[in-house]
């Protein structure tokens, strides 16, 4: 009996309903992964067991299963006054241990690529609690440019601050700004230091699907980037491309802007299948 037990055991997973035959796929892990992505992809507010499982085309039984068994092992938490669902703390952790690695073993390949052809810096920050940090960069070798890796940088005075900006939900966008009357440090005399300026920048932004920086930080430095977009539309990195203004001059903008939106994609692509 203890050998049949066990044979059934390791047979199980390859059975129909957990498993798609020998392909290795377990099902009901892969739809506990897509509860995980969903549930991420609703942050801050979270969402509930219906609107999860509605969204993940699954069972509302089989989605509280899963999302009970994640709870418990501190993947997802769930609000007992709003009974919505977010990240839990465990996966925090383990993002903390692995860092950006595998991210950027994806993207590298691409910023290589637009930097190659267009002659300039091609650069990846991240979405952090506090802003954006620069996780990856790709320099011409011909070029002397500053190193951003590592460094954090003002939201109004840089493309990537506004590509980030401008593709948050709209109440997170107003936490950042700040209220009607704030105002923001310039760094060189074209910097966005009034905020209904930087807002009007913002949905240009949007509109034309990239933002731009004509020496706001540093005043000979020129740019663009476009942000990376997850499944629900909220960016979790962006893409830069600048160079000195002499080489990245506001003509070029609709050249680099586009390429800048390509590799966004691409990166997003490649980010879902980590």
């Amino acid at each position: 009996m203890a050998n049949a037990r066990h044979t059934a055991e390791d047979e199980g997973p390859a059975r129909a309903g957990e498993a798609g035959g020998t392909s290795g796929k377990v099902q009901s892990l892969e739809r506990a992964i897509t509860l995980l992505q969903a549930t991420a992809d609703s942050a801050p507010d979270g969402d509930t067991a219906t609107n999860l499982a509605a969204r993940c085309e699954l069972n509302r039984a089989t989605a509280w299963r899963l999302l009970s068994t994640m709870e418990r092992f501190g993947l997802v938490q769930r609000s007992p006054v709003t009974n919505r669902y977010t990240v839990g703390f465990a996966v925090a952790r383990m993002a903390s241990v692995a860092g950006f690695d595998g991210l950027i073993r994806r993207a590298h390949g691409t910023l290589l690529r637009v930097s190659e052809q267009t002659g300039e810096t091609a650069n990846l920050a991240v979405v952090q609690q506090l802003g954006l940090t620069y996780i990856d960069e790709v320099t011409p070798p011909v070029v002397l440019s500053a190193k951003w890796l590592g460094r954090q940088v003002p939201l109004h005075a840089t493309s990537t601050g506004k590509a980030l900006l401008a593709w948050l939900p709209e109440e997170e966008q107003e936490a950042l700004l700040g209220g009607p009357a704030q105002t923001y440090e310039a760094f060189t005399d074209t910097t966005l230091t009034d905020r209904k300026r930087l807002r009007d920048e913002l949905e240009r932004t949007r509109e034309r699907g990239y933002s731009v920086c004509v020496g706001e930080m540093e005043r000979s430095l020129y740019g663009v980037s476009a942000p990376v977009l997850g499944s629900r539309g909220r960016p979790f990195a962006v893409v830069s491309i600048w160079g000195p203004q002499d080489r990245v001059p506001e003509a070029r903008f609709g050249t680099l802007g586009p390429l800048a939106q390509a590799a966004a994609e691409e990166i997003a692509r490649a980010a879902r299948a980590l």
